[in-house]
């Protein structure tokens, strides 16, 4: 399971968990949940590395449009309602494939930025191929529902410097 993430807001040390953001967020996407939460993993201590990052300094963009990253962001940062947070499609990398092109993320605090990018074999083919599915069935639901809880619980249990490398 994840450690706490460490922000302060105005010099006020607040700790998110996993389950702190899910309460926000509700049930619907438990993996875009992990995967912003290991994004924070690795990249706060990269950004802000002798004291935790003030929270509403941090900036994100990413080529991920799923609800669970954009309100794990919002939760923990309030990028979103503060207009630092942008899904930006310029972003993706074509030349991973559709399973891993979106899976980029950089965020920057007080002049540093950091480039995250997925590492193979946390998101599946059957997921983003379910997933991205127009008029799915009531089975297909289900077993996508399956495929989110699955890949949560695969990132919430590896170290975040496993799945996400800083490029550049």
């Amino acid at each position: 399971m994840s450690a706490p993430l460490q922000l302060v807001d105005d010099g006020m040390r607040i700790d998110f968990t996993v389950d702190d953001v899910m309460k926000y967020h509700g049930p619907g996407f438990p993996g875009g949940v992990a995967h912003a939460v290991k994004v924070l993993e690795r990249a706060l201590p990269v950004l802000s590395p002798d004291s935790p990052a003030e929270r509403r300094e941090i900036t994100v963009a990413t080529a991920h449009r799923g609800q669970g990253v954009r309100d794990t962001f919002e939760a923990v940062t309030r990028a979103v309602t503060e207009e630092r947070f942008a899904v930006d499609s310029t972003l993706e990398r074509s030349d991973r494939g559709s399973t891993l092109e979106r899976y980029v993320f950089v965020l920057t605090y007080r002049g540093t930025t950091v480039r995250l990018e997925i590492r193979e074999g946390f998101v599946t083919d059957e997921f983003i191929s379910l997933g991205r599915k127009a008029d799915r069935t009531e089975t297909e639901n289900a077993r996508l529902t399956v495929l989110k809880q699955e890949m949560a619980d695969r990132l919430l249990a590896a170290p975040a410097d496993e799945i996400y490398d800083i490029i550049g």
